[in-house]
Order: structure tokens, then sequence, then C-alpha cells
């Protein structure tokens, strides 16, 4: 019996999976996800990508997740792209305010962090 949100989703994943696909998309799979079940069906996908091979492609809100399982981000703003490539070169201060409206330190060492300040005046 599947008693959680976390576990319904590796159920998904799993059932996507079983038609042997080569992509996986995913909208927001952690959302209303305990941080036990988030990090579980995010490992889960990336151990998917690295060992099987699968294309995954996952839209996310939370950048923390996505810097740290995400090889290329593109970041969305007002409908088009703001920036895309690795989380290292994209996630940048002024990235940080443009598009979440958010003051925030990124640091890179030894791996990127984001640590967030304050929220900034709506324009």
């Amino acid at each position: 019996m599947v008693d959680s949100g976390g576990q319904k989703q590796l159920v998904w994943i799993a059932m996507v999976l079983a038609q042997e696909t080569d992509v996986l998309l995913l909208d927001e799979p952690t959302t209303f996800l305990d941080l036990h079940h988030q990090l579980r069906v995010m490992e889960t996908v990336s151990r998917l990508n690295e060992e099987e091979g699968v294309t995954v492609a996952v839209v996310l809100h939370d950048l923390s997740q996505a810097v740290r399982f995400a090889d290329y981000i593109i970041a969305m703003n007002d409908g088009g792209i703001y920036d895309w490539g690795p989380p290292g070169e994209v996630v940048t201060e002024q990235l940080l305010a443009d598009v979440f409206g958010v003051d925030a330190a990124v640091t890179r060492s030894p791996e990127l962090r984001i640590q967030p300040k304050r929220a900034l005046p709506d324009e």
C-alpha cells in the first residue's frame, strides 16, 4: 500500500519507466513532500539519468534542489529565458534579484550555496 505523497511520486516514476521511455519530464515532482521524500525523489531521478541514461527535464521552484541536482539550469523570467547553463555559471546574486526578487549571497566553495537575506521590494 502506498501511503505517502513521496511514495506515490516514486510509483508514478516507476510506472513511466516501465514504458521504457528515454525521456522523463517532471513538473514540480517534490511539491507537498516532506524533506525526506523530496530527496528520495530527486536522488531516484538523478540515478536514472546517471545510471540508465534517461534524459530528465524537471521544473523546480526550489533553487537549492535545482543547483544540487541539475547539470543545466534554464532560468525563466516573464515568460522568457533569462539565462541557461551549468548552475555554477547561471546562479548569481543578480539572477536571484532579477528573477526571484530576493537579495541573497551566492558562494561557490566548496559547493554552490544560496543564502537568502531578504525579499526585495515589489516594483
